[in-house]
């Protein structure tokens, strides 16, 4: 007994050492755009594909990467390229952004702050430059050389040394070559380049009809007596469309390098429409878009002549008595022009379709319920897609290999965790990188001819040597009783399960996101470590209407965002207070944008249940949010005015009784600070005490170190009135 007792002691004692020589945390270490943030993320490799081949990037070398055994070799140095390229083309000052366009050529491109250059590895010589004066929204295609791009509003193309204006009227109204309807439905670009690079598909949006909203420019280094300039805030009005009123118009023009010559496609009125996910046909005589009406429920997939603009054929329609949403482009089999793969929720979630050119449905490629998250890519010599999707869990990200004729499907990886893959020009290689709960980055290379699989690199923990929490993922039902929502749980450091902690919901809830996946620590963000290491327990649920698990799913908030959303939010509340660990009576809730529409919902329509609540750049009011969004969820608010009213949180500012940090940034073009004042507003008529900070200058997030700012404003807020027993 005496040596057990002594060898206890012992063992207590090195525990307690140990533990003690752990390091903490601290918001500079886990917050993006923290001192220290870069050091505490896993270790990458930057890669990128030359035909079959893989190169690794890094700031000073090019390194091919063999796929069969991983081992690297120098292709090129940064030094022996600025010998031949600095002083008559500007210093490249890293290789982290080379690309390898032509698959069958050693070249690569280059850029500086001055030019474009294609580099012969090889013959350590320039084959091509092109000189840069100050391009915005640039696209530069690979066949032609040309690039398009914007400066001062007009659109033009550079041809060597040659530039052409194709605008003359463009303006902050007038908007040409950039992305447009608010970069909703896949949109996040404005030029398309055909296949032989001949011509140049590209968005026109008349945005003069659009309300201004009136934002205020404050320069930074204008407040000295001296120095000449005024000391007036400037105007930055802001075009902005919100629900039910007067929206943009948009139109696509084609230009011909050949001819010299701008067609509009002859789409008809753009008065209430929407023009979306152009692609281009193989032999670039044919250009494809789907059009959508306003109420969004009513979808087109139209060709139209490129050299004349004329519509050809209506090849599919789709309509839904909610909405239809298009995301992505058709995309041509790369070993049959005369078939299409067109992607499709029209099943009840995201899945293939095989279309002839004519527009005549051939078959489903994919089918189940589960979702294609994206299309990789071809491998020809099989004839077979290559996709991403959550067919192993809903929460994981895998990569598989479907045989178009068949439809057989092969995985492509190890069945586990989140898979960020991309593939080779063929198809034949897949460069696997991915994440696990417990693992923070493996790299694999996957030869899918044969399915075998390389380790190519294992990232060290980041965070070996601190204290770090227990992260742990569950599963519950939603209100309805009948679907599955995943949950991320942090335990607080040194967690006793005899104590009682204060919890702290994190919430995101809309459409196109989610917050739990199978990734490193369950995708937990940093700022849940830093507060479950100053004694908090974390509670992150997934709720209906985000996004990957299906039509039925999404649309459950159809008409009144924030109603269902809630109700699950409150199952997990539910569940949490069956844990004895929680403390019930000090629960808190944070979030950011739909996020903190959320908050402030929650904190206004449960008052007894939460107690703190942090609310960034929320919407407090739909019919404020913008067309294409607010629309597709709520309708406009003429026709759907008990929508509307429903989930208004103005009417919900008397309710308010805990603490309430709302933050907003001065400038946010996304949800403008009408939402906020008008919440304050209301609450100072209603006796009600919200907090309020606003980040002068900033648009929906803060950017740089100011972020890591917001996180200890977040942090003390808590910390001031939701304290954790220390």
């Amino acid at each position: 007994m005496k040596i057990k007792s002594l060898l206890t002691i012992l063992f207590m004692a090195a525990t307690t050492t140990s533990q003690a020589q752990l390091k903490h945390f601290s918001l500079e270490d886990l917050n993006f755009g923290g001192k220290n943030y870069y050091n505490m993320v896993a270790q990458n490799r930057y890669m990128t594909w030359w035909g079959d081949q893989l190169v690794r990037l890094d700031a000073d070398a090019c390194r091919t990467v063999d796929v069969k055994n991983g081992k690297e070799k120098i292709l090129f140095n940064l030094s022996d390229v600025n010998k031949t390229v600095a002083d008559s083309l500007g210093k490249i000052h890293s290789l982290y952004y080379a690309g390898f366009p032509y698959s069958d050529k050693p070249v690569v491109l280059l850029r500086n702050s001055k030019s474009r250059v294609l580099y012969d590895f090889r013959k350590k010589t320039t084959v091509w430059a092109q000189p840069l004066s100050g391009q915005g929204h640039a696209d530069w295609h690979a066949t032609s050389k040309v690039t398009a791009y914007v400066k001062d509003h007009q659109l033009y193309v550079q041809q060597g040394n040659r530039t052409i204006q194709l605008t003359h009227d463009g303006s902050n109204d007038i908007v040409y070559g950039q992305s447009v309807h608010r970069d909703e439905f896949g949109i996040s670009k404005g030029t398309y380049w055909s296949n032989d690079g001949n011509k140049l598909a590209f968005y026109r949006m008349d945005q003069s009809m659009v309300a201004a909203y009136p934002l205020v420019d404050i320069p930074e280094n204008n407040w000295k007596p001296t120095d000449g300039q005024s000391r007036m805030a400037t105007p930055a009005p802001l075009r902005y469309p919100m629900a039910g009123e007067t929206s943009h118009k948009v139109t696509v023009g084609v230009y011909d390098l050949q001819s010299g010559r701008t067609v509009y496609l002859k789409a008809g009125d753009p008065t209430d429409r929407y023009f979306t996910n152009i692609s281009w046909s193989p032999d670039s005589k044919i250009i494809y878009m789907f059009e959508l009406n306003r109420d969004q429920n009513d979808c087109r997939l139209v060709s139209y002549n490129a050299t004349t603009g004329d519509k050809i054929a209506e090849l599919y329609r789709e309509t839904d008595s909610k909405y239809v949403e298009p995301q992505n482009p058709i995309v041509f089999l790369p070993w049959d022009h005369s078939k299409f793969i067109m992607q499709s929720q029209k099943d009840g979630y995201n899945h293939l379709y095989l279309f002839s050119s004519d527009g005549t449905q051939l078959k489903q490629i994919t089918q189940g319920n589960w979702v294609v998250m994206d299309i990789l890519g071809f491998n020809t010599k099989r004839r077979a897609v290559i996709i991403s999707s959550n067919e192993c869990k809903p929460i994981q990200k895998n990569t598989w290999m479907i045989d178009i004729e068949t439809g057989k499907r092969a995985l492509m990886d190890n069945g586990a965790g989140w898979h960020n893959a991309s593939i080779s020009n063929s198809g034949q290689y897949v460069l696997d990188n991915y994440s696990e709960p417990t693992v923070p980055r493996n790299i694999d290379i996957t030869n899918t001819e044969n399915g075998k699989q390389i380790r190519y690199f294992t990232a060290a923990n980041p965070w070996k040597g601190y204290e770090v929490p227990e992260y742990s993922c569950g599963s519950l039902k939603a209100a309805d009783g009948a679907t599955d929502l995943y949950y991320r749980m942090v335990k607080p450091t040194h967690f006793d399960p005899n104590k009682k902690y204060p919890t702290i919901i994190y919430v995101y809830g809309g459409p196109h996101a989610h917050n739990v996946d199978a990734r490193w620590n369950y995708a937990s963000r940093g700022w849940e470590t830093f507060m479950a290491q100053n004694g908090y327990l974390l509670f992150i649920l997934d709720n209906r209407g985000s996004e990957n698990r299906g039509k039925a799913f999404e649309q459950a908030t159809f008409r009144q965002l924030g109603q269902e959303e809630m109700k699950d939010q409150m199952q997990g509340i539910a569940y949490l207070k069956t844990l004895p660990y929680v403390d019930a009576d000090k629960i808190g809730i944070h979030g950011w944008s739909f996020g903190g529409f959320m908050t402030t919902s929650l904190m206004t329509n449960y008052p007894d249940v939460f107690k703190v609540g942090v609310a960034g750049g929320p919407v407090i009011d739909w019919k404020w949010y913008e067309v294409m969004y607010g629309e597709r969820y709520m309708d406009t608010p003429q026709s759907n005015p008990e929508g509307y009213a429903k989930t208004s949180l103005i009417k919900q500012a008397k309710n308010l009784k805990g603490k309430l940090q709302i933050i907003i940034g001065e400038n946010d073009p996304v949800v403008v600070p009408q939402h906020a004042k008008a919440f304050i507003h209301q609450c100072i008529l209603d006796g009600t005490q919200p907090d309020y900070f606003m980040y002068p200058g900033e648009p929906h997030n803060m950017r740089g170190h100011q972020s890591t700012h917001l996180h200890e404003r977040i942090s003390q807020y808590f910390f001031d009135y939701l304290p954790a027993n220390k």
